[in-house]
């Protein structure tokens, strides 16, 4: 299908063939019809990438904090490797757009139908392509008699329905709007349409007039020298009740006009990205409020509304994006007696196959636009299976096909297995089609696709990798275990018992076999510090300090759904390292753990008893400062200490004397752990790490929770 995308690195921008996406639980596939290209947002989006990476760098600094942080921490050639995987993203453009459902994801049957007219939203989800996966809280059905070119601008006519909301105006109210592109346009006609009286306010006198045709009561430019004279006679000396600021300029100066037109105890709602800085005289005189406006409304940026279908409750949150965005396209219907034109506000139109011709309007200075539409072609049909190579692999080699190609597996995996020698990069599938395309041609893979059928199903696969979400991992391994093939599956292996039993299950019938991404167990010096322990006569005791640094509650980690929440997403790694160093069988979990105050169980603190009457403790928290090491590893056994410091440095302290060695930036084993994977697949078996073994460490990884939940020792099967 095509798309418009923009390279985040370098900011070229072109429209690409990239593979079609597939449906997916509470989401649906759309073959767009329309889309909007909004001339301030997403020019400020385009002119950002075309920055240099210094450029980048000022505009961002706060990125560029994050980014020392995690250089002291794992090293300049890890941080750079992340930051250029980043800046490799393919970046989607659009966000607002209309067209026909073709696909029906499970939980949204009867919400939606195929043949569905509806408009969509979101960043990266309502692109400028020909198909389109969005969820159905950010989905709309489009009235009969609007067209599609008005349907696409629901999204923006939803933002601007939100600003008007946050102002809280009636009938006779005077409101004040201060610029008067799409969204100001937009917002003029909202507020007529609730009874209020407009002002608007912009230096563009051929937006002023079109203001003027639609519905503004009076229209200046801010610059002028009447101004504060104007607004007085308006409003019989008061000032205007509201004002939306609809700008998008790096100016503070709609702050100052704000102030000067508005009435004592005036609201002031920001609903364009402006200079922030107001003047705090005339603010606090008037004592005028503030309120910075949430795009599309209640549920935005709130990913269990939006990607996971939780509702709000209509009696404490009656207006949310979703209601908005219906609302917005119900005003447009031809049946009210005063509708939302958005008509007038098409500036031009082009077919999605000029679409770069498209934003070098936008992007221009010389030629007058408004609302910039790109229109699509009828549906083709469904997009054809994926062409699988024939024959079989042979004998004695790893081809490999890869599903996920998120951050992680970007900035570390992916560039990981491109280095590996013998290993056949075939598929890399990513939910954006973009995305694999773009991923699979950087890293080397022959095909790229959206769809997982393009691994599992292909015969020319011998090896899956799967760095998918925390969720699927488990029915992916099965399934691909299943279809003969060896897996390499990212931690953790399964959210709970039934589906790490589905793995096994899967794996007693299977010829392959699985691994799973602890990679810690493969880095040099946890094999150095194995090897010294195995020599150790009597117990050992091993404690693991991990300071983890936070998570934001809203990540999907944090979801017991889809992340399952930092102890089986990441302790897990410390649970298989406990393991691998003691060498013996864990026969109980003792856990406890801190406070919680923001929502999320992150700081823990681990019991492991093994059966040769070994001890681990792991002690990980989110409460520190990363600017500190991040892991630590003591080893005490046979009268003698060992240190690993964030996998750089291992000292021994024997007999009073104490001895070093430290390795080339900190080695966590990734690139072993690949290796020992693709060569294991050449050889035909068996699996690096024992399969058995792995199931008990993701099983004591769960019985972390289950001894949280129980405030007990929690005893493992066959100890």
């Amino acid at each position: 299908m095509k798309q418009v995308i923009q390279s985040t690195r370098t900011g070229k921008l072109g429209l690409r063939d990239v593979p079609a996406p597939t449906v997916r639980a509470g989401h649906l596939v759309v073959h767009t019809r329309a889309s909007l290209i909004s001339a301030g947002t997403e020019r400020l989006v385009v002119d950002f990438a075309k920055k240099s990476l210094p450029a980048k760098a000022r505009a961002r600094p706060d990125l560029v904090k994050k980014v020392m942080t995690k250089a002291r921490r794992d090293g300049a050639a890890a941080t750079m490797q992340a930051v250029l995987a980043r800046l490799d993203e393919p970046l989607p453009l659009g966000y607002s757009a209309a067209g026909d459902v073709v696909a029906v994801g499970a939980g949204l049957e009867g919400r939606f139908r195929v043949s569905d007219r509806i408009a969509m939203a979101g960043a990266g989800l309502a692109n400028h392509a020909e198909l389109n996966v969005v969820p159905g809280a950010l989905a709309a059905k489009v009235p009969d008699g609007v067209a599609d070119e008005e349907a696409c601008f629901a999204t923006l006519a939803a933002i601007a329905l939100h600003g008007v909301r946050n102002l809280g105006l009636g009938l006779g109210d005077v409101a004040a709007v201060i610029g008067a592109g799409l969204v100001g346009q937009l917002a003029l006609q909202l507020l007529v349409l609730a009874g209020a009286r407009v002002v608007v306010l912009d230096t563009d006198p051929k937006r002023l007039q079109l203001a003027q045709g639609l519905g503004a009561e009076a229209t200046f430019d801010p610059t002028e020298v009447g101004l504060p004279d104007a607004i007085r006679a308006l409003t019989g000396g008061r000032g205007c009740d509201g004002i939306l600021i609809a700008a998008a300029t790096e100016s503070s100066q709609p702050f100052a006009t704000a102030a000067t037109v508005a009435r004592d105890r005036a609201r002031v709602a920001m609903v364009g990205l402006t200079g922030t800085a107001f003047p705090y005289r005339e603010f606090m005189q008037k004592e005028l409020s503030v309120v910075v406006s949430r795009s599309y409304g209640p549920g935005r940026y709130d990913d269990d509304f939006e990607g996971r279908g939780v509702k709000y409750p209509p009696g404490f949150v009656r207006w949310t994006e979703s209601e908005n965005l219906a609302e917005s396209l119900r005003l447009m219907a031809p049946t009210q007696f005063r509708r939302l034109d958005v008509g007038a506000l098409i500036s031009h139109r082009f077919a999605i196959d000029d679409a770069e011709a498209a934003y070098a309007l936008v992007l221009g200075e010389n030629e007058t636009r408004m609302g910039v539409v790109l229109t699509y072609p009828e549906a083709t049909g469904e997009t054809p299976p994926p062409a699988f190579a024939e024959p079989r692999v042979a004998k004695g080699r790893c081809v490999l096909g890869v599903i996920g190609a998120g951050n992680f597996a970007r900035a570390v995996l992916l560039p990981q297995l491109k280095k590996l020698k013998g290993v056949e990069l075939n598929t890399l599938v990513a939910r954006r089609g973009a995305q694999a395309q773009d991923s699979g041609q950087t890293f080397g893979f022959a095909h790229a696709s959206s769809d997982e059928a393009a691994v599992l199903d292909n015969p020319a696969v011998n090896a899956v990798v799967v760095a998918t979400r925390h969720d699927s991992h488990a029915e992916l391994t099965a399934r691909a275990l299943a279809a003969g093939k060896s897996v390499l599956v990212e931690k953790p292996l399964g959210l709970d018992r039934g589906q790490i039993e589905q793995v096994e299950a899967a794996r007693y019938a299977a010829d392959g076999f699985f691994q799973v991404g602890f990679n810690r167990r493969f880095a040099p010096l946890a094999v150095k510090l194995r090897q010294r322990l195995d020599e150790a006569v009597g117990p050992k005791f091993v404690l693991l300090r991990v300071n983890a640094g936070a998570v934001a509650a809203s990540s999907w980690l944090h979801d017991p759904d889809e992340g399952g929440g930092r102890v089986l997403g990441e302790v897990c790694h410390f649970v298989d390292l406990a393991r691998f160093l003691i060498g013996a069988q864990i026969v109980s979990v003792q856990a406890d753990s801190a406070a919680v105050i923001d929502g999320t169980c992150d700081d823990v603190s681990v019991g492991l008893r093994f059966a040769d009457g070994s001890l681990a403790t792991i002690a990980y928290t989110a409460l520190g400062d990363t600017a500190s090491s991040k892991e630590r590893i003591e080893a005490y056994a046979g009268g003698w200490v060992a240190t690993v410091e964030d996998f750089r440095s291992l000292t021994i302290v024997e007999a009073g004397k104490e001895a070093k060695e430290g390795v080339r930036g900190p080695d966590k084993g990734f690139r072993a752990a690949l290796g020992a994977f693709a060569d294991a697949v050449a050889a035909g078996g068996p699996a690096p790490v024992d399969e058995a073994e792995l199931i008990e460490t993701s099983l004591a990884t769960i019985a972390i929770l289950e001894s949280l939940q129980q405030g007990r020792r929690i005893d493992l099967p066959g100890s």
